[in-house]
């Protein structure tokens, strides 16, 4: 099993991108567009205070005839936010994802931001792990060494 350490490591330089609580709906959508991500991770200096999702922005403000320019992001954010440290395992990431209906964990350590893993990121890791394991199977079953 890979550790999240691992999975932000083959990243590389990955930004985690985030936005303020005050700053607006429509300022929060821009950004989202403009990075072609899904989610941004709302601070208040280095706290995580919560997560902005398009998924928020079709929920609190779409369906409900807000408008996201005059809607501040604390008003439609989740929090708490759930988190991983950069020990716990693929695995464990992809079972609280699932459990829990998210897309997104920050990675923290020592209280600190050091990332943001999404479903996508796992799923690749996971594809990753079973094209080693069957081409490891295929070496033995044929007698090649690998």
């Amino acid at each position: 099993m890979t550790a999240v350490a691992d999975i932000l490591k083959s990243k590389g330089l990955a930004t985690v991108h985030t936005i303020r609580p005050d700053d607006s709906v429509f300022d929060a959508l821009k950004c989202m567009a403009d990075k072609g991500i899904g989610a941004l991770l709302v601070m208040e200096g280095d706290a995580i205070v919560g997560i902005v999702t398009e998924r928020d922005y079709a929920r609190k403000i779409a369906l409900k005839g807000r408008t996201s320019a005059l809607t501040q992001v604390r008003d439609v954010m989740t929090t708490p936010v759930m988190f991983v440290q950069p020990t716990q395992t693929s695995e464990e990431c992809m079972a609280l994802m699932t459990d829990n209906r998210l897309r997104h964990l920050p990675v923290v350590q020592d209280e600190r931001l050091v990332g943001l893993i999404s479903i996508g990121d796992l799923v690749k890791d996971i594809i990753s792990e079973q094209k080693f394991v069957i081409e490891q199977l295929e070496h033995y079953i044929t007698g090649q060494r690998g």
